[in-house]
């Protein structure tokens, strides 16, 4: 393999990845430029590394596109992230669908979220349903603990596969590999009952930065890797 080349993953990659997309807006503020446009970058970027997560055998992507916790930023930040979710998801799903891919959102549905965007992700669901080429979970006003909150309060008694049945997605699987973008290295409130033995890679690139070769390189860590699950 050439210096500085990543190879393709192996056999022992993953099926189930998830992503903390993280980094947009200092990649829109280091260039001088307004945070959509980060974002904007950040959501080419998403569909690009969707595409090669096909490539590369993955069966679930997770990314982390909104929390719970982002609605604190600036007024005109999350007014013009409103306004790219609902045109995105408008332009993107017709293609979307044609590449076999199925779309589902997992978060919370109710205000402050407009009932426009709420329509736009219950319409892409639809129309990707039969899809099973790889399910795209887009993780959109969510956060881990609303998550476990929300199932406690439906949940009637049982064990962990009961519980899991009151989640979001109870279909989800458990990620195999989270990767964490941008150098920082937390969870930040994401996937908290589903991560519980999945392994984490974190890379220092800006998520608009992250590109295929370092999509393959994280795959290839988690490759190098023995999981034993609480054994020896």
């Amino acid at each position: 393999m050439a210096q500085g080349a990543a190879a393709e993953p192996g056999a022992e990659s993953p099926r189930y990845v998830a992503i903390i997309t993280d980094g947009n807006g200092r990649w829109a503020r280091q260039r001088g430029l307004p945070a959509i446009r980060g974002h904007e970058a950040g959501a080419d970027v998403v569909k690009a590394r969707l595409r090669d997560a096909v490539g590369f055998g993955i069966r679930e992507l997770t990314v982390y596109s909104f929390s719970t916790e982002n609605w604190s930023r600036s007024k005109a930040e999350v007014s013009g992230l409103m306004r790219m979710f609902v045109r995105r998801i408008d332009a993107e799903t017709p293609e979307l669908k044609a590449e076999g891919v199925r779309m589902r959102f997992i978060g919370r549905r109710s205000e402050p979220v407009s009932q426009r965007l709420i329509e736009k992700m219950q319409w892409a669901e639809a129309e990707t349903a039969e899809n099973d080429r790889i399910t795209l979970f887009v993780a959109f006003n969510y956060g881990g603990r609303a998550e476990i909150l929300d199932a406690a309060r439906s949940f009637n008694g049982g064990d962990e596969a009961e519980f899991r049945r009151h989640l979001y997605a109870p279909d989800m699987h458990d990620p195999d590999l989270i990767i964490r973008t941008s150098g920082e290295q937390r969870v930040s409130n994401f996937l908290t009952w589903q991560s519980a033995y999945s392994e984490f890679v974190f890379r220092d690139e800006l998520w608009p930065d992250f590109t295929r070769e370092a999509f393959a390189e994280s795959l290839e860590e988690f490759a190098s890797r023995q999981r034993r699950f609480g054994g020896r």
